[in-house]
């Protein structure tokens, strides 16, 4: 697995990486749930769409919008199985590890902490409502 900090500074010579960014809604549940919440969820998420040898749709999985955790796997190149492999050295084929997994939510736990710690406390887009996306993805 590659380190945390070689790691994204990689990802900051990307352009497609680095046009994420947490904002609206997806920083408004951040902030109203806390990151307690947000990495159970990301936990969840990874279990279930990454971390199989084979997962579903893999390379299509992971959704561009409606949950922190999906914009930050697109940020952090913790999308599929195939980023997996090219930035993380996590190789395809085979079932994630516990450490492997730990390591991918710890990475989406950096980027979020770092995208809400830059964000406007008075985001505009904030504020605004969308579909509660523990329910949507039926997370507990």
């Amino acid at each position: 697995m590659r380190d945390h900090d070689d790691l994204f500074a990689a990802l900051g010579q990307s352009t497609f990486r680095r046009r994420f960014r947490l904002r609206g809604p997806e920083l408004a549940y951040v902030r109203g749930r806390g990151m307690e919440t947000v990495l159970r969820h990301a936990g969840q998420m990874i279990a279930a769409r990454l971390a199989p040898a084979e997962p579903p749709n893999d390379g299509k999985q992971t959704p561009m919008r409606g949950h922190p955790v999906f914009i930050a796997q697109h940020a952090t190149a913790t999308c599929c199985r195939g980023c997996l492999g090219k930035w993380h050295r996590i190789p395809k084929g085979r079932e994630l590890t516990p450490e492997e997994r730990a390591h991918v939510v710890s990475i989406i736990e950096r980027w979020i902490r770092e995208q809400e710690s830059a964000a406007p406390v008075d985001d505009p887009g904030a504020g605004k409502t969308q579909e509660d996306p523990q329910t949507a993805l039926d997370l507990g």
